[in-house]
């Protein structure tokens, strides 16, 4: 974030309303929320494995879509040896339905293999078969989560762009905030998003993710509101913070919901499962 800091910070809305990109107008039945990171290495992928085994604890039906489909590692969180993936459904060797799995949590996961060159360029194939993918999943759950990528590759892009909501995940360091800012001013651009929300991973004490939020608003408001001709809004849900017991729960690749639920980390987890229900997928969301 190299544009501006201030100490002052603005107030961040709790909620907004959804700015959906045109992509994911096509796309009807669950609500459809795209977890994704500036930069790699963040946490993005424990959180999504730990917010849908807290969301399936809260009785909604979810769905895990692997969409980092060159570097997939979502198998990994899980400890889960599928034995049919994305890329066999894209290959038509096997059912969408074939490749779905149950996940420790409770909720479903559609896997990516890894190393899959030939899935890092989106080539109008790739997009097809996604699209396809998500159109004929999303209304057999409540939510589905996409597990992008970090960055801004088309890849990537386009699997936000399927998404009605953005949870992007950063953490307090600088190359991480940076990278953040850059993959916020993408979206406003590119993809008209009006609002973005907004998780610190690894916070070192309470109320730094709240005044991360405000400063990056402000650098936001100075340097891509303007540009884009329309405000732009974080939307702060929540910090998780630095936690002995995450290390140890990815090492013996298990859900720190499921392995220490009482933890700090997998409080706020339950907490940001709690605001992302109230906020997104109650009837008056």
């Amino acid at each position: 974030m190299s544009d501006a800091q201030s100490p002052n910070l603005p107030s961040t809305p709790e909620s907004g309303a959804t700015n959906t990109p045109a992509t994911a107008e096509v796309v009807s039945g669950a609500r459809i929320i795209a977890v994704t990171s500036g930069k790699g290495g963040v946490g993005k992928t424990f959180v999504s494995a730990n917010l849908a085994a807290a969301l399936t604890r809260r009785g909604q039906r979810v769905l895990v879509l692997d969409a980092d489909l060159g570097l997939a590692n979502l198998d990994v969180v899980l400890n889960l040896h599928p034995k049919v993936t994305l890329h066999d459904v894209f290959t038509g060797k096997a059912t969408v339905e074939e490749a779905i799995v149950r996940a420790p949590g409770g909720f479903s996961v559609l896997l990516a293999g890894s190393g899959m060159v030939e899935y890092s360029r989106l080539t109008p194939e790739v997009r097809n078969q996604f699209l396809s993918v998500i159109q004929s999943l999303a209304p057999q759950y409540d939510v589905v989560l996409l597990d992008t990528g970090a960055g801004i590759s088309d890849v990537v892009l386009f699997s936000v762009s399927l998404a009605s909501e953005v949870l992007l995940v950063a953490t307090p360091e600088p190359t991480s905030l940076t990278d953040a800012y850059a993959a916020i001013k993408v979206l406003a651009m590119q993809q008209k998003r009006q609002h973005v929300r907004l998780v610190i991973n690894q916070a070192a004490r309470p109320g730094d993710g709240r005044a991360i939020t405000g400063q990056l608003q402000q650098v936001l408001d100075r340097f891509v509101s303007a540009q884009a001709g329309r405000p732009l809004r974080l939307i702060h849900m929540g910090d998780i913070p630095a936690d002995p017991y995450v290390r140890e729960a990815v090492m013996r690749r298990q859900l720190l919901l499921l392995q220490t639920p009482g933890c700090p980390a997998a409080l706020a987890m339950a907490q940001l499962a709690g605001k992302i229900e109230s906020t997104l997928l109650s009837p008056a969301a």
